[in-house]
């Protein structure tokens, strides 16, 4: 599937560049890597050879025949689980590494919240034999210390983060601290459709394939298009990557699940889309958490890589004009869909999916007249299995009960 180059600033008023003077040359610096190299034979080449042969695309398009019963309705599952490194994040990090290179950018450095970006990350600066330095909250350090492990004996850098809440939103300043320093053999490879101009952009573009091939997999299995897209958001970039290639036909309809914690009205959850507040942050405008002063609010989630208190502008914008619905899911719901799948279906799906889960073993109705649904299964729950278990009183690795 070609990658193309869509050149969107703003989307409605979301998105833009609010950075500092000494990020703009190596945010014009990539722009025009991305619009020279992009869409060239070679780079497609490359792009499509890696993929494929090192990924493992495409993903499979599972049909969920208990699920569905469950739901009265056709579900489909489009298996991002079965990706290498077990999650969506690996496409945009194929997509930016080769940017890179080419940009003869030998260090790298990455946020991480869930751990999957650092992953997909610290996996391809190997393949790539480059050097990479992951910002990982201290909280979720703890919480992802499988993930952590993973990434080191891949060989990179974790430099835990100790301020704000610990988690991803202050792992992204982090990074964004290291690269107005070191702008001139370094890139920041972002992990989701955030950021300034043009990460949202080309992260969607880069993560796009998994809508691509979602169409072409569903026209051969039913001869039709799905009436329904649902998926997780967080920043947003697994849902961007299957709603991007259905934009345009408007009978479609666009579902998105957001983490609303321990309750929207608690303060403790990760909701931007649902609560509606606008802010800048990370360098776009979008929806964000903030109080009456404008000030960011503290997120919350059972899951990490939903752990950001804003989400993408294109997002924001789809949210705005009515083509995007939205609802937020509790941490105790996450932890039933994370188990409903699991039982239902023999698929075990990362706590980020699991909000998706979660709400429709609640609320099956919330799909309206939608019959033939897609559901974007982001991640596999391997990482999540020994935060589940505690959060459930167990302690695996003791063998029994945790205190």
């Amino acid at each position: 599937m070609p990658i193309s180059y869509h050149e969107e600033r703003h989307f409605g008023e979301f998105g833009g560049q609010y950075v500092p003077e000494t990020l703009l040359a190596p945010l014009e610096e990539l722009t025009e890597a991305y619009k020279t190299f992009a869409s060239s034979e070679e780079f497609q080449k490359d792009f499509k050879r890696i993929v494929s042969e090192y990924s493992g695309r495409p993903t499979p398009l599972t049909y969920a025949q208990q699920l569905s019963r469950d739901l009265n309705r056709e579900i489909y599952l489009k298996r991002e689980d079965l990706n290498h490194t077990g999650a969506h994040k690996l496409n945009n990090a194929i997509g930016q590494i080769l940017l890179a290179d080419r940009m003869d950018k030998e260090r790298i450095i990455a946020e991480t919240g869930a751990g999957q970006h650092g992953v997909a990350v610290a996996t391809v600066c190997a393949y790539f034999d480059k050097e990479c330095i992951v910002y990982m909250g201290e909280k979720d350090i703890k919480r992802q210390s499988l993930n952590v492990y993973r990434m080191e004996l891949l060989g990179a850098r974790v430099e835990p983060v100790k301020t704000g809440a610990r988690t991803l939103k202050d792992a992204t300043s982090e990074a964004i601290r290291d690269w107005v320093t070191n702008v001139e053999n370094t890139h920041y490879l972002l992990g989701s459709v955030v950021g300034p101009y043009p990460y949202p952009d080309m992260v969607r573009d880069f993560q796009a394939i998994i809508g691509e091939e979602t169409k072409e997999q569903f026209q051969t299995q039913t001869g039709t298009d799905p009436d329904g897209l649902v998926a997780c958001i967080g920043g947003g970039s697994n849902a961007m990557g299957l709603f991007a290639p259905f934009l345009d036909n408007e009978e479609i309809e666009l579902f998105g699940v957001e983490a609303a914690g321990e309750g929207i009205d608690s303060g403790r959850h990760s909701a931007p889309l649902v609560t509606s507040g606008h802010g800048v942050l990370h360098g776009s405008k979008s929806y964000l958490m903030s109080d009456e002063d404008g000030q960011v609010q503290t997120p919350h989630s059972v899951a990490a890589g939903l752990d950001y208190p804003g989400v993408g502008p294109q997002l924001a914008d789809l949210k705005e004009k009515g083509r995007l619905q939205v609802k937020a899911v509790k941490d105790d719901q996450v932890i039933k869909g994370f188990k409903y799948l699991s039982a239902l279906e023999g698929i075990i799906p990362a706590l980020e999916p699991a909000h998706v889960f979660g709400l429709l073993a609640e609320e099956p109705d919330w799909l309206g007249d939608c019959e033939q649904v897609v559901i974007n299964l982001s991640g596999r729950g391997d990482k999540d299995v020994l935060e589940v278990a505690e959060y459930e009183g167990r302690d695996l690795l003791a063998g029994g009960e945790a205190e």
